[in-house]
C-alpha cells in the first residue's frame, strides 16, 4: 500500500514538474525575447492592482510584482484566453483524428519524463524511493522511442488540417525529426559505450567520480563532440529556431498546427516548451553530472541530500532552457536545404566518426 502511494505521488510530482518547466520556458521565451529585442514585454496584467486599504495594498505587492514580471500575462491570461477560444475543426476533416493529433504529439514527451531520474535515490518510511516514475534499465532507448512516436502526432496534425500550409509544415517536421534522430541516436550509443549501461541513473552515478582526482568525470569531458552534436540535433528535434522550418510564420502561417485553436493549440504550444525542458534535462543528466556538485560529496540515501541534488539538477536544466531560448532569438532561420545538409552531411558523419573513435578508445584504454 505504501509503495502504491509513493508511485502515485511520484506520478503527480513528475507530471506537475514537466508542466511547471514548460510554463517556465513559456515565460522565459516571452520576457527573454523582449530583453534581446530591447523591448519591455508582457508587464500589464496585474501590475496596477491597488486598494485604498493600506494593509490590503501591502498584501497586493507580490501580485503587482508578478504583473510587472509578466507572470500573470503569460501563465494565467494566455491560458484563460486559450480556453475561451472557439474549437475550430476544418470542414471535411476527421474530428477524432483532429482531436487526437495534439495528444499523440504531446503524450510521448510527458511519458519520457517518467524514466529520467530527478534526484539520487533515498529512503523514506523504510522504503527505497527512486526519484523517477519508472526505473527501467533501458531508459535512454525509451526516450529515443518516445521522440519517434511524437512524429505521428505531427503528421496527423498536418493531414487533418486540410490545408496546404498544414501538410507542408507536417512534411517538413517529419523529415526534420527523422533526419536528426540519427545523429542523436549515435551520440546515445557513444555514451552507452562509455558507461556500459542503458540506464540513465547508472550514467549519472558514473559521473560522480573525479578524473585524476581533479576533473569531474562528466559526460562533456568524455564526449565534447558528442555534446555539440546532441545540442544541435536536440534543438532540431524540438523544432525551435533556427530550426523552426515546420512552423515558419513567414512561409506557412503556423505550419502543421495552422488549423488548430483553443486548448488544442495550447496543447501543441505547451508540448513544445515541455520538449525544451525535456531536452535540457537530458543534457544535464548525460553530460553535466545530473545532480553532481563538483568536489562536493553528499551523503547517500538521505532525503535532504536528495532534495539538494534535485535543486542542483533543476538549476542546470533552467540554464539549458535559457540557452536554447537565447539561441532561438539570436540566430536567423535556416533554409530547408541548409537544414538537411547540416543533419545528413555534417552531424551524421561527425557522430559516426565520434562513435568509432569512442569504441576504439574504449577497447584500447
Amino acid at each position: 500500500m505504501v509503495e502504491l502511494l509513493i508511485l502515485l505521488l511520484k506520478v503527480f510530482l513528475v507530471m506537475n514538474l514537466a508542466l511547471v518547466l514548460g510554463s517556465t520556458c513559456t515565460w522565459l521565451e516571452r520576457k527573454g525575447s523582449a530583453l534581446i529585442q530591447d523591448r519591455v514585454g508582457a508587464n500589464r496584467a496585474g501590475a496596477f492592482i491597488y486598494s485604498e486599504n493600506r494593509f490590503v495594498n501591502i498584501l497586493l505587492v507580490p501580485l503587482r510584482m508578478a504583473g510587472w514580471l509578466g507572470l500573470i500575462n503569460t501563465l494565467l491570461c494566455d491560458s484563460l484566453k486559450g480556453i475561451a477560444k472557439e474549437d475550430f475543426i476544418p470542414e471535411g476533416s476527421s474530428k477524432f483524428l483532429h482531436a487526437m493529433a495534439p495528444v499523440v504529439a504531446v503524450l510521448p514527451i510527458m511519458l519520457a519524463f517518467a524514466v529520467l531520474p530527478l534526484a539520487p535515490d533515498f529512503y523514506a518510511w523504510g522504503h527505497l524511493v527512486h526519484a523517477r516514475v519508472a526505473p527501467i534499465d533501458a531508459g535512454i532507448l525509451f526516450v529515443l522511442a518516445m521522440g519517434s512516436v511524437a512524429v505521428y502526432g505531427i503528421a496527423l496534425a498536418g493531414w487533418t488540417g486540410n490545408n496546404k500550409f498544414s501538410i507542408l509544415g507536417s512534411l517538413r517536421a517529419v523529415a526534420q525529426m527523422i533526419s536528426y534522430e540519427l545523429p542523436m541516436g549515435l551520440v546515445f550509443v557513444s555514451l552507452i559505450v562509455i558507461y556500459g549501461s542503458l540506464d540513465v541513473y547508472t550514467m549519472v552515478e558514473k559521473q560522480q567520480e573525479l578524473l585524476w582526482g581533479v576533473v569531474p568525470a562528466w559526460g562533456v569531458v568524455y564526449q565534447p563532440v558528442g555534446f555539440v552534436v546532441l545540442l544541435l540535433a536536440g534543438m532540431a528535434e524540438t523544432k525551435r529556431g533556427p530550426f523552426d522550418l515546420p512552423e515558419a510564420e513567414s512561409e506557412l502561417t503556423a505550419g502543421y498546427f495552422t488549423e488548430y485553436s483553443g486548448m488544442k493549440f495550447l496543447l501543441f504550444w505547451l508540448g513544445e516548451f515541455c520538449e525544451i525542458a525535456l531536452f535540457a534535462l537530458l543534457l544535464a543528466l548525460l553530460f553535466f553530472g545530473g545532480w553532481d556538485i563538483p568536489w562536493v560529496t553528499l551523503p547517500e540515501g538521505v532525503w535532504w541530500a536528495a532534495l539538494i541534488g534535485h535543486a542542483v539538477l533543476m538549476a542546470k536544466v533552467i540554464f539549458f532552457c535559457v540557452l536554447q531560448i537565447v539561441i532561438r532569438w539570436t540566430l536567423p532561420r535556416f533554409r530547408y536545404d541548409q537544414l538537411m545538409n547540416l543533419g545528413w552531411k555534417m552531424l551524421l558523419p561527425v557522430a559516426l566518426v565520434n562513435l568509432v573513435i569512442t569504441a576504439v578508445a574504449k577497447v584500447l584504454l
